[in-house]
């Protein structure tokens, strides 16, 4: 019959291919063998079908119940193309899976109606007859078209046969015959914003959101569900996140018909099965979820590519693979874990005192100005557990009252002074640092120092660069009546620019009160440091540019709670990435410096932050030497201990 290459026999052929669906009670072996037939039928003719539209024609010809296999071919077929071999293997995986489970359905369906009214199921109007009327809303579709199986959901016929009763014309959802027989479903219909909810199963649900957007949600809390019909990730744990945004941002609909509010979205930093770091952007954290959800669509938008095939999932980039999971059920899913809980960044989990270690020791009332100021978050108040570091480092008597008038305008007064000899050489052999205060910003500057002769080379590094840095002339410095400070090339050097030095009264330290105390705070922050992490003191010079770093970053009591670095530079200040000082610090070990079987990581031990060099400074207790890297895993709770010491030159 159709031998003959007329567009007669092409049109009917492609029709009869079109048509053609997998029906109940047919193997997939002999549903393909159909298929084929036609294929060669048609190829007769004159048109031969490529294999990739061969391919697509087959998964056209499934019915709704194996969706989830079309999407999941769909998105795992490389650069988009599917071909006959990968559909035809995995419709015989899918269905001696379905045989061992002994069931096709194992889901309940939630069907989300358009809320604005505009699309289908929008209003409240009825058809009868052969089902030519509106049929919107909760409309009843009577007459010739619902006894054949017009599908009531857009007022058109289905073009396949019934999985259940085997009749053309309608789903198995829509069947009449399967409905009337299963007493055990429960079938709750709410009416609620327009919602229609059928639940067949327990173990499972499609909870959908807005208009367009599902997930698949399941009732077990340790793995993550891998879908690639899901619009985003989804979590129910809080602690889970790494940042955190609260907001309203939509609600989902339950299995339970219930509600449940998107409460608030962030990122969720998880290390993968295969050992691999995975940031899951845009996490909603859904609380009533049962189950972490991955979304398969999102990570294609992240670049990664998806593949299943024979009831296994792989996640890569590129050449690597990121991840790896398995079929369970009609679930694909896999472990992972959370990322060390020192990157947790949701409120309640960052206590008061990780904020008071990385702020190394700072005080209840200025953890209180920066949690006001909304530049950190933690928990429901600022209340800390006492702290014996501080009073190692800090108990002093009471001070006395102070009437002194701060300068307004940068660079008018700046104060310094000496500290030192200290017992222990640093690292670079320092026994001495300076310091510079400028008094209208409170910022410090600080410089390690071999000898006390080296001040003045320091001080006219400091001059040229804070007033190309600000545009302004220095006017003042204050100091004490110190050799370093009352040199002959020192009191030339100032005459030169125009600086005014004032000195104090000799042992009158007082009148150079600003540096003093500044000193004295920086030597209580250093004890404070060196006693929690329970390092050497040759690290105190690494230690003392690392308490400047973050004074500078912290609220100042004569700028009214003002932070010293904003006030300078007039720019907000991040503090996403302070780390807590002498903690665990793994180095990532570029390619150029290992093997094939060296390890990618270098344990270390966190020693302060690069301000004219990018990345944090790290000792190597290995080699006994510092490094700078920006590829940094930290345990903030966990520290090495004592370490040994070899000191070397270029550092502090």
């Amino acid at each position: 019959m159709y031998q003959a290459k007329t567009a007669r026999n092409k049109t009917l052929l492609m029709r009869r291919l079109v048509n053609h669906k997998l029906r109940g009670g047919i193997s997939v072996s002999e549903h393909t063998s159909q298929f084929q037939d036609l294929v060669n039928q048609l190829s007769t003719t004159g048109w031969v079908l490529k294999d990739e539209e061969q391919a697509i024609l087959l998964l056209s010809s499934l019915p709704d119940s194996w969706e989830t296999l079309v999407v999941t071919l769909s998105n795992s077929a490389p650069n988009g193309k599917v071909t006959m071999q990968m559909v035809t293997d995995a419709l015989m995986n899918e269905e001696a899976r379905r045989k061992e489970a002994g069931t096709e359905q194992s889901y309940a369906f939630v069907s989300e109606t358009n809320r604005r009214g505009g699309g289908r199921n929008g209003g409240r109007s009825r058809g009868r007859g052969r089902g030519q009327g509106q049929n919107r809303g909760n409309s009843q579709v009577r007459g010739r078209s619902q006894e054949r199986g017009m599908s009531c959901e857009n007022n058109t016929w289905f073009e396949g046969y019934c999985n259940y009763c085997g009749n053309y014309g309608h789903r198995k959802r829509d069947c009449r015959k399967f409905l009337q027989e299963q007493p055990q479903t429960s079938q709750n219909t709410s009416q609620e914003d327009g919602v229609t909810m059928v639940s067949l199963s327990s173990d499972a649900c499609l909870v959908t959101h807005g208009e367009q957007e599902y997930l698949h949600v399941g009732t077990h809390d340790v793995e993550w569900v891998i879908d690639t019909a899901a619009s985003f990730h989804a979590t129910p744990h809080q602690h889970l996140f790494t940042s955190y945004k609260s907001g309203d941002f939509g609600a989902v609909k339950m299995g339970n018909t219930s509600f449940s509010k998107i409460v608030s979205i962030g990122d969720v930093h998880i290390t993968t099965n295969v050992g691999c770091a995975l940031v899951l952007k845009d996490v909603r954290h859904v609380p009533d979820l049962r189950l972490n959800l991955i979304s398969g669509t999102a990570l294609d938008q992240q670049g990664y590519l998806n593949r299943f095939k024979e009831g296994t999932w792989k996640l890569s980039k590129g050449s690597l693979v990121v991840a790896r999971g398995h079929i369970c059920g009609t679930l694909y899913k896999t472990h992972a874990k959370l990322c060390h809980p020192s990157l947790n960044a949701v409120e309640e989990e960052i206590s008061p005192n990780l904020w008071h270690w990385r702020l190394v020791h700072l005080s209840v009332k200025g953890l209180t100005t920066l949690v006001r100021k909304e530049r950190i978050s933690m928990g429901k108040g600022v209340a800390l557990d006492p702290c014996e570091h501080c009073l190692f480092g800090k108990q002093h008597r009471v001070s006395f009252s102070s009437t002194r008038r701060n300068h307004s305008e940068l660079l008018s007064l700046v104060h310094s002074d000496v500290c030192g000899p200290i017992e222990e050489e640093s690292l670079g052999g320092s026994r001495y640092f300076v310091t510079f205060i400028d008094d209208a910003s409170r910022k410090v500057w600080a410089y390690c120092l071999k000898s006390k002769d080296q001040v003045f080379d320091r001080f006219r590094l400091f001059h040229a660069m804070v007033e190309t840095e600000t545009g302004k002339k220095l006017k003042c410095l204050r100091s004490d009546n110190g050799g370093e400070y009352t040199s002959r090339e020192f009191s030339a050097y100032c005459a030169a620019y125009g600086i005014r030095h004032e000195k104090t009264v000799p042992r009158t330290p007082q009148h150079n009160g600003v540096a003093e105390r500044m000193n004295r705070t920086i030597m209580e922050k250093v004890r404070c440091m060196l006693s929690m992490a329970k390092l050497p003191k040759p690290l105190w010079g690494e230690a003392v540019l690392t308490a400047c770093y973050l004074i500078n970053r912290s609220p100042s009591v004569p700028l009214n709670f003002e932070v010293r670095e904003k006030k300078w530079s007039r720019r907000d200040v991040s503090y996403s990435h302070l780390k807590v000082f002498g903690c665990k610090a793994f180095a990532h070990v570029s390619k150029e410096l290992r093997q094939k079987l060296d390890l990618k990581s270098n344990p270390c031990i966190f020693i302060g932050y690069g301000d004219e060099e990018f990345g944090y400074r790290l000792w190597d207790p290995e080699v006994k030497k510092v490094v700078r890297s920006r590829d940094v895993v930290f345990h903030e709770n966990e520290f090495h201990g004592c370490v040994p010491i070899i000191r070397q030159q270029h550092t502090p």
